[in-house]
């Protein structure tokens, strides 16, 4: 048993003075407060930082040089894990993006087979499409987007029979409210996104059991002087969540200054990393579809300009919420871990510092250098 002490620290929900993470063989971690530890415990004294939990990310189309999407298969979500692990990220949803039924089957069994093989880091999975919006695509294949059919829907509810977590982006143009009214009762987490529908059809969707929205000001109708699309549905709702590409390249940090300030509880607006093939890896080009990404200046777009995804880690978009938006360090840390944590059926021990936390990060100063100081605690119980 080892106790850290001399760091900040966040337990996923808010900062805890004066205590020390207990790490140990057959507990895990524990946060404690530094007036309780025994006397003779090993301690191991840190000049500062802040340590915190996990973190949890509900949306990773890729990592490590490969796409899910190319590569639905455990070897493939191997290789993300391992990357975003080394960013910090305890728990997340492998995301496909708009694909054939095939390819969707496939991404639902590799994931299947990867949480029974006990890959860590693999905590359900989310599906991005194909029943969006064509004028909301984005960068995602008009030519695969479709409504939703009986087998589609069958599929999904099937999948959360056998999956911890099950994310599923929609648009109601491709969807019914009859339809999302059967995933949520599923135990699917629904969530609008890559969708024009307007403000009365967002709210609809909503009270039929869709609890989330898919990147919030990306892809979808916009906040208008008479018609306020599902941005104005969205911040006016208190009981949706909202992720969030703080990248500085997806939405402007005035405009999530806004959001902020307008949303009823806010803090339901959670971190997202929307991370391709990039992360964790020197990769400047891959493919969507068949089609050429290109890396710029951390901005990954298509070739007409369309964004594509982001090269971003979740520490990256603390430090910009943190140091950009000015929504205060405590709060986006935990948009990071606590908050998409709060979504899902079971987080694998990821998001908050209790009896099943099995993993921890340390940042020497995160809000001002959180790509190279990291420093990640791993433990096996």
């Amino acid at each position: 048993m080892t106790a850290y002490i001399g760091a900040r620290i966040h337990d996923g929900l808010q900062f805890l003075e004066d205590h020390a993470l207990v790490v140990s063989a057959s507990d895990g971690f524990r946060v404690k407060p530094v007036a309780e530890l025994p006397t003779d415990i090993q301690a191991e004294y840190l000049n500062g930082g802040l340590i915190t939990p996990g973190f949890v990310d509900l949306q990773v189309n890729g990592g490590g040089g490969v796409m899910f999407n190319d590569a639905p298969s455990v070897e493939a979500l191997r290789v993300m894990a391992d990357a975003h692990t080394q960013l910090g990220t305890a728990a997340f949803l492998p995301t496909l993006i708009t694909d054939t039924p095939d390819k969707s089957q496939a991404a639902i069994d590799a994931v299947k087979a990867a949480i029974a093989d006990g890959l860590p880091g693999i905590v359900g999975i989310h599906l991005e499409g194909p029943h969006l919006s064509i004028a909301r695509k984005g960068a995602h294949d008009p030519t695969l987007i479709r409504p939703m059919d009986d087998t589609d829907l069958a599929r999904l509810v099937k999948a959360a029979e056998h999956l911890p977590n099950v994310l599923v982006t929609i648009a109601p143009e491709n969807t019914t409210l009859e339809q999302i009214r059967k995933m949520a009762d599923a135990g699917i987490l629904v969530s609008l996104g890559h969708t024009d529908a307007d403000h009365a059809t967002c709210h609809a969707a909503f009270d039929a059991g869709a609890r989330c929205v898919t990147h919030l000001f990306n892809a979808m109708s916009q906040l208008g002087s008479r018609e306020p699309g599902l941005v104005g549905a969205t911040l006016e709702r208190g009981d949706i969540h909202a992720g969030l590409i703080a990248d500085g390249i997806h939405v402007n940090p005035a405009t999530i200054r806004v959001a902020l300030a307008a949303k009823p509880n806010s803090d339901r607006i959670f971190l997202v990393t929307d991370a391709m093939a990039t992360a964790g890896s020197t990769l400047d080009r891959f493919q969507l579809n068949g089609r050429d990404v290109l890396r710029q200046d951390n901005r990954l777009t298509l070739a007409d300009g369309t964004l594509a995804g982001a090269h971003l880690s979740l520490p990256q978009a603390i430090a910009n919420i943190a140091n950009k938006v000015g929504g205060g360090l405590d709060n986006a840390v935990a948009r990071a871990t606590s908050t998409p944590a709060s979504l899902l059926r079971d987080c694998g021990g990821a998001g908050r510092f209790d009896a099943t936390t099995r993993f921890a990060n340390y940042f020497r100063d995160i809000a001002n250098d959180p790509s190279v100081t990291m420093q990640i605690f791993a433990r096996q119980a």
